[in-house]
C-alpha cells in the first residue's frame, strides 16, 4: 500500500450530522494520499459507529477535549503531513489538498521545515442578523495574526515540526488551536494555504453572533494578556458545541469582576494593563484591517496596506505605557458598565 501523504485527523464529539458529509468530501479529494482519523472523545449518538461504516480508523483519546483527541490521532498517525480539521469543515474542491500540499512543500524547499498552513474560511449557513459580521471574520482569515487563526481554518503541518512545538495544550478543554498558534508563531512561520475551507455558523446561530463574539473577545483576551484566572474557572461556565443555545454574558462578565474583587489592588491593576496592551495591539489593528476591506472590498490579490501601515508606523509610535493605561482604564469601566446592562437585560 502507498504511505499516505496526509494524516487527517478530526476531533468528534457527538457528530454524527456532521461527519459523513465530511468523510464523503475528504474521499473525493485528488491526487493526494490521505488517511483519515477520527480522534473521538467519547461519543454517544453513533459517531463511532458512522465513522467505522466509513471505513475509517477510530481512535479512542480516552479524555474528552479536543487538544487531548487531536494529541491521540497525532500519536498513531502514519503520515509526513498531519491536517487537522474539524468535524463540521467541507472541502468542495476535489483539488484542495493537493494544491495545500505543493504550496507547502514549495515553502519548506526554500525556507525550512518549520512551517505551518492554515485556509481561509467561509460560513456555509450564516445567521440572518448580522451577517457582515461573519464575513469580517471570514476575510480576516487570510492574515496570518496568532491570535486570528483557529482550528475551523485548518492546521497542516508536518508530523516533525508539530512534534517540535509539543502537541496541543491540553490544560484546558479549550483555546488548544491558539495556544498551538502562538507555537508556531514563535518557533515557526504561518502561510495561508491556497483555497477555501467552508465552516458551519453552528454555534453562532445558536448563541448568538454579537454575545458569541463578546464572549470570544473576552476569552483571547484572557489567554493573550495572561489572565490565567479567567480561563481557568471559565470551563465551567463553556458550553460544548452539542449543547449550545441563547448564549448569557452574565456569568462571564460577574466572573471578571469577582476576580476584580478578590485580587490585591496592585496586582488586579497590572492584569488591566496587561488587557490595555492587548487592546492596542490587536484591536487597532482589527480597525485598520476593516478600512482596508471598506476601501477597496473587492481587492483581488488580498493586499491590505492600511494593515501594513498600522503594523510598521502606527503601532511602534503608540508603543509606551500612557496608551496601555488609558485603555486599561477604558476597559474595566466598559467591563463595569456591561456588567450591569447585562444583568438588567437577562433579569426581565
Amino acid at each position: 500500500m502507498t504511505p499516505p501523504r496526509v494524516s487527517v485527523i478530526v476531533p468528534t464529539w457527538n457528530e454524527a450530522a456532521t461527519l459523513p458529509g465530511l468523510l464523503a468530501q475528504l474521499r473525493r479529494q485528488s491526487g493526494v494520499t490521505l488517511e483519515i482519523l477520527v480522534a473521538d472523545g467519547g461519543s454517544t449518538d453513533g459517531t463511532r459507529e458512522l465513522a467505522r461504516q466509513a471505513g475509517v480508523r477510530v481512535v479512542d483519546s480516552g479524555q474528552r477535549g479536543r487538544g487531548a483527541q487531536m494529541n491521540a490521532g497525532a500519536r498513531v498517525a502514519a503520515g509526513d503531513d498531519l491536517l487537522f480539521l474539524h468535524a463540521d469543515s467541507g472541502l468542495p474542491d476535489p483539488g484542495l489538498l493537493r494544491r495545500a500540499c505543493a504550496h507547502l512543500d514549495h515553502i519548506r524547499a526554500h525556507s525550512g521545515d518549520r512551517w505551518a498552513g492554515h485556509f481561509r474560511l467561509r460560513f456555509v449557513d450564516p445567521p440572518f442578523d448580522p451577517p457582515w459580521i461573519l464575513r469580517y471574520f471570514a476575510r480576516k482569515t487570510v492574515l496570518n495574526r496568532p491570535e486570528g487563526i483557529h482550528g475551523d481554518q485548518g492546521l497542516l503541518l508536518s508530523r516533525s515540526f508539530f512534534a517540535a512545538l509539543g502537541g496541543f495544550d491540553t490544560g484546558l478543554p479549550f483555546l488548544e488551536d491558539q495556544r498551538l498558534s502562538r507555537q508556531v508563531a514563535r518557533l515557526g512561520r504561518w502561510t495561508t494555504l491556497p483555497g477555501t475551507l467552508e465552516t458551519s455558523a453552528r454555534r453562532f446561530r445558536h448563541e448568538g453572533v454579537i454575545r458569541r463574539m463578546l464572549l470570544n473577545a473576552m476569552i483571547l483576551t484572557s489567554l493573550h494578556a495572561d489572565f490565567p484566572e479567567f480561563l481557568q474557572h471559565a470551563p465551567r461556565l463553556y458550553r460544548t458545541q452539542d449543547a449550545a443555545q441563547p448564549l448569557r454574558l452574565r456569568p462571564f462578565l460577574r466572573l471578571v469582576r469577582d476576580l476584580d474583587q478578590t485580587t490585591a489592588p496592585l496586582e488586579a491593576w497590572k492584569r488591566w494593563y496587561r488587557i490595555g496592551r492587548f487592546l492596542r495591539r490587536s484591536v487597532l489593528g482589527q480597525l485598520f484591517f476593516l478600512l482596508d476591506l471598506l476601501a477597496t472590498p473587492l481587492r483581488p490579490n488580498e493586499r491590505f496596506p492600511l494593515v501594513a501601515l498600522h503594523d510598521r508606523v502606527i503601532q511602534p509610535l503608540l508603543d509606551f505605557t500612557p496608551v496601555d493605561a488609558l485603555l486599561a482604564l477604558l476597559s474595566r469601566f466598559a467591563t463595569t458598565l456591561a456588567t450591569l446592562k447585562v444583568a438588567n437585560h437577562e433579569n426581565r
